[in-house]
C-alpha cells in the first residue's frame, strides 16, 4: 500500500543504521513526515540522497543521545514546526559486551546512557508532545537478550530488560491519553553494529552466518527488511488496536 503514513510526523532515533535506516526510508515512502537523528552525518546525507525527491519531507538532526539537552532540543525542534507528534520509533542502541564479573563502569554506562537512559527521556519528552493531541504511537526495539542474556551480554540484557519495563508502563499509564506503547524483539540481524562486534571478536560475516545458522531455528538470520511490515503497520492505522505487545 501507498500512503500508509501520510502526512504522519514519525520521530525516529538511531535513524543512520540498520532496522532505524531502513524505517527511515520504508516510512518516507509511505507518506510520513519523518525527522530522525543520529551521530553518522555521512550516513545520514546518503540517506537522504537515496530518497531524492522522496526525501524532502525527511529530516535529519545530529544528537548525542548521551546528553538530555540535546534530546530535549530535537523534540523541541519538531513540536515548534507541527505541535504535534505521531509516533517516535526507539531504535539507537549498543552492543557493547562484557560478562557480569568483567563489566566495568565504562562499559555499564556506555550501554544504560544509550539503551535505557536516552530511550527513558526520548520517550518522555515524545509523550509531552502526543498528550496535546490525545494521540500517538511508540516503538520500542528490543532483543530477546531482555530475559537472562547470553554470558557476556550482561548489562545490555539488563538495559534491554528496563526497556521492556518501559514500554509496557507507557502502555498502561498513558493510554488515557490515546497513546500506544509496543515493543519489538527483534532477532539475530546482521547489521553495522553486529558485524562490527563479531569482527572485534575476529570472525567474519561469513564465519558469523554459518555460526548463527547452526543455532536459530529457521537456518538463517533475520533481515532489517524483516521487520519493516510490522513496524508500518503498528505506526498506522491499522495497528490502533495493539498496545502493550
Amino acid at each position: 500500500m501507498n500512503d500508509l503514513l501520510k502526512n504522519r510526523i514519525i520521530a525516529i532515533s538511531g535513524g543512520t543504521k540498520g532496522i532505524g535506516k531502513a524505517l527511515v526510508l520504508a516510512a518516507s515512502r509511505q507518506g510520513a513526515i519523518v525527522y530522525f537523528s543520529g551521530r553518522d552525518d555521512v550516513a545520514a546525507d546518503s540517506i537522504c540522497k537515496t530518497l531524492g525527491d522522496e526525501g524532502k519531507t525527511v529530516q535529519y538532526t545530529h544528537v548525542d543521545l548521551t546528553r538530555t539537552e540535546e534530546i530535549e532540543k530535537w523534540f523541541s525542534l519538531i513540536d515548534k514546526k507541527y505541535h504535534r507528534l505521531d509516533a517516535f520509533v526507539n531504535y539507537a542502541g549498543v552492543t557493547d559486551s562484557a560478562t557480569l564479573v568483567a563489566c566495568e563502569e565504562d562499559t555499564y554506562n556506555a550501554i544504560f546512557d544509550v539503551d535505557m537512559r536516552a530511550a527513558f527521556f526520548c520517550a518522555k519528552y515524545a509523550i509531552q508532545i502526543m498528550m496535546k493531541k490525545n494521540i500517538g504511537t511508540i516503538l520500542f526495539f528490543g532483543s530477546p537478550h531482555d530475559d537472562k542474556g547470553e554470558p557476556d551480554r550482561a548489562a545490555y540484557a539488563c538495559a534491554k530488560a528496563g526497556l521492556k519495563v518501559l514500554s509496557t508502563h507507557i502502555s498502561k499509564y498513558y493510554a488515557r491519553y490515546g497513546i500506544k506503547s509496543n515493543y519489538i524483539t527483534t532477532g539475530w540481524t546482521p547489521t553495522e553494529g553486529e558485524l562490527k562486534h563479531r569482527a572485534e571478536q575476529g570472525m567474519t560475516p561469513e564465519e558469523l552466518n554459518k555460526f548463527a545458522s547452526q543455532i536459530i531455528p529457521s537456518g538463517s538470520m533475520q533481515t532489517v527488511e524483516d521487520y519493516i511490515p510490522i513496524s508500518l503497520l503498528l505506526l498506522s492505522n491499522y495497528g490502533d488496536a495493539i498496545s502493550g505487545a
